[in-house]
């Protein structure tokens, strides 16, 4: 008996942890990048992976724009997203973890690094 409600426990466990896998980085994710001025801004992203396709949006207080050309393979992302009509390329690396994105951002030649957090309604 208590052997069956160990093998149970264990694969409910694991059917728990598969999903959490597959949901992966489908959800809404927050962070703030600091640019090399100094300023912050926000970063808020709903994003959607199928297969190894990303799709989603950004918003700022600007509105919200679509994410284009979006990739997923294992734990890489890449997209580009339009600000003011600049094509801004990002890439990263999803952390299961940690529940969090490092994101490389390049805005016209510049350099920069945000972490994302996955987004909890309270």
């Amino acid at each position: 008996m208590k052997r069956k409600i160990f093998i149970t426990a264990a694969l409910l466990c694991c059917f728990a942890v598969a999903f959490a896998y597959f949901d992966g980085i489908t959800g809404k994710w927050s962070g703030v990048l600091t640019a090399p001025d100094g300023n912050e801004y926000p970063l808020n992203y709903t994003l959607k992976a199928d297969n190894n396709t990303l799709t989603g949006t950004g918003q700022s207080p600007q509105g919200t724009v679509d994410l284009t050309e979006g990739k997923v393979k294992g734990d890489s992302l890449s997209f580009a997203i339009d600000v003011n009509g600049v094509k801004v390329l990002n890439s990263g690396k999803y952390f299961s973890t940690g529940d969090s994105i490092s994101l490389n951002i390049d805005y016209q030649g510049m350099k920069m690094h945000s972490t994302l957090k996955r987004f909890v309604e309270k």
